[in-house]
């Protein structure tokens, strides 16, 4: 497991998205389709739209809760969260770290959206990851390590220090 550091390359990258409009919008397959998640990282829920993706899959990841996007035969729904400020940007960025890897995607509906897919190289299963099964065996434990990693987050924000996850407290992620 990896621990994300608060600054991401992405934010200073090519990757980054270029206009204030395009930059907005980001395509969730995974745990951040969650509002409970969002509000742990955060703070608030941005609007969420239903939305596609074809040719992408939200796989499993063996010995964890959360899914990686990986190129596939199918369609993996999603939502589409618009209105994400810079710094919100950032800490999803620091969140996903280096497994992840921001790309543009064309949705179902001829829209586009950047979304965090998985890097090649990473481990990721044959299953389909279940939203369903997560909300009802992983969401409550997961919502409160995604406050732990918050806290942790923001307190390197204030000392300026290069703030680590600690292994403690976010074991699954």
């Amino acid at each position: 497991m990896s621990h994300p550091e608060l600054q991401s390359p992405r934010t200073s990258s090519s990757q980054w998205p270029h206009s204030s409009a395009t930059r907005e919008v980001l395509f969730v397959y995974g745990t951040l389709q969650f509002p409970e998640v969002l509000l742990a990282l955060i703070g608030r829920v941005p609007e969420l739209e239903e939305a596609a993706a074809e040719g992408w899959r939200a796989a499993t990841v063996p010995g964890h809760v959360y899914p990686a996007l990986v190129r596939d035969r199918v369609t993996v729904p999603g939502y589409l969260l618009t209105g994400l400020s810079s710094d919100e940007w950032r800490l999803l960025d620091a969140f996903e770290g280096p497994m992840y890897e921001l790309l543009r995607l064309e949705l179902v509906d001829g829209r586009y959206g950047y979304t965090y897919a998985c890097r090649s190289g990473v481990e990721v299963g044959e299953g389909v990851w279940s939203a369903e099964d997560f909300r009802e065996h992983h969401l409550r434990a997961y919502v409160e390590q995604c406050a732990a990693w918050r806290w942790h987050y923001d307190v390197g924000e204030r000392v300026g220090s290069d703030p680590r996850v600690c292994p403690q407290a976010f074991p699954e992620r």
